[in-house]
């Protein structure tokens, strides 16, 4: 009777101690079935599509213009391209502006214009130079620290204009003032020059591409 007391007793106490075991274990089964749906919600976070970098040109604006078409597609030159580089530098590598780079380089105005804060420039394209009289393209670039830097910082504003900002009278570097006329997509710079391409972004100018070359008063 007394043993069979004793084993009763010792089946109990090892179910009791059985319990805690048994909970252990619906803890641990608990966990490890949560991992697989933790990882399978990744992939499904992981396909999720990724923000894309806007246009850094195209944010601000598209350009405009019939010269436009003329810009490379891609590389350096190319919108893109010349929106990660300082003015002087962008314009480098744009074929329809080799003209004004050879005279800005005359004129050592690479430096100062790369590290303007914030301009617009009127650039002339490489046609627009050809539109000027022999003698007086010969003699500002025969004075390339005078009347040449007088002639291209005429053609420099303060501030990064937008289109909608262009109408109306402007002071430039040079210190005499141009008048822009037009809206939309026409323009004209002082009654002659027409903005071919515009809304051009470099790294701190925005560049409006014309068709003749401003002379100041």
């Amino acid at each position: 009777m007394t043993s069979t007391l004793l084993r009763r007793r010792a089946g109990i106490a090892a179910a009791v101690a059985a319990v805690p075991l048994a909970l252990a274990a619906c803890g641990s089964s608990t966990t490890t079935s949560s991992a697989p749906a933790a990882a399978a919600s990744s992939p499904a976070a992981a396909s999720s599509p990724a923000a894309s970098p806007s246009d850094s040109m195209m944010a601000s604006g598209a350009v405009f213009g019939s010269a436009c078409a003329a810009v490379p597609k891609d590389g350096p030159g190319s919108f893109d391209g010349m929106a990660t580089d300082p003015v002087a530098t962008a314009a480098s590598h744009n074929p329809v502006l080799s003209t004004l780079v050879t005279a800005v380089g005359k004129a050592g105005l690479v430096d100062s214009l790369n590290s303007a804060q914030g301009i617009t420039v009127f650039a002339p394209i490489n046609d627009a130079f050809g539109k000027l009289p022999k003698a007086t393209l010969d003699k500002a670039l025969g004075d390339p620290k005078g009347l040449l830097s007088t002639v291209l910082t005429y053609h420099v504003v303060p501030g990064r204009l937008t289109p909608e900002q262009l109408p109306g009278m402007h002071k430039t570097l040079q210190g005499t003032t141009l008048d822009v006329t037009g809206s939309g997509d026409s323009f004209s710079v002082n009654g002659s020059a027409k903005i071919v391409c515009g809304n051009v972004q470099t790294a701190n100018a925005t560049v409006y591409l014309i068709d003749g070359v401003l002379l100041p008063s």
